[in-house]
């Protein structure tokens, strides 16, 4: 159900709804705080919800790995949006390393300085 974005003339407030497609012309929207009808509609930001497939599958063009080997910044926020793309929690290491990466660490500096951080492995696994 798509998501519309209003702001109240009357109390100056923004607020959302989620109204079908056949309710949107019908439908009389009243402000969600102090329910006047004096709303205008906002354009907002489009949301596209994909599968985790396909967010995932945005990484792998190797194309997009070729400028971090010499970018620990590009690395770091590269890092980061995967992380935000999963969606979950990744853990206070995940955040650790990703905040020094995005401070110009090198990888290889961040593995010195944190040696358990790499697991069974001993390294990061970092290009």
């Amino acid at each position: 159900m798509p998501i519309y974005e209003y702001q109240c003339q009357a109390c100056q407030k923004r607020f959302e709804l989620s109204i079908t497609y056949n309710e949107f012309d019908q439908k009389t929207v009243n402000c969600i705080y102090c329910q006047s009808d004096q709303v205008n509609r906002r354009i907002g930001r489009i949301r596209i919800a994909h599968s985790e497939e396909s967010r995932l599958e945005s990484w792998s063009n190797p194309a997009n790995l070729e400028r971090l080997e010499d970018d620990p910044r590009s690395l770091g926020q590269m890092m980061r949006q995967m992380g935000d793309e999963l969606g979950e929690e990744l853990g206070p290491e995940f955040n650790e390393v990703v905040d020094r990466l995005e401070a110009g660490q090198s990888p290889e500096e961040i593995e010195e300085s944190l040696p358990d951080i790499g697991g069974d492995n001993g390294g990061l696994g970092l290009p």
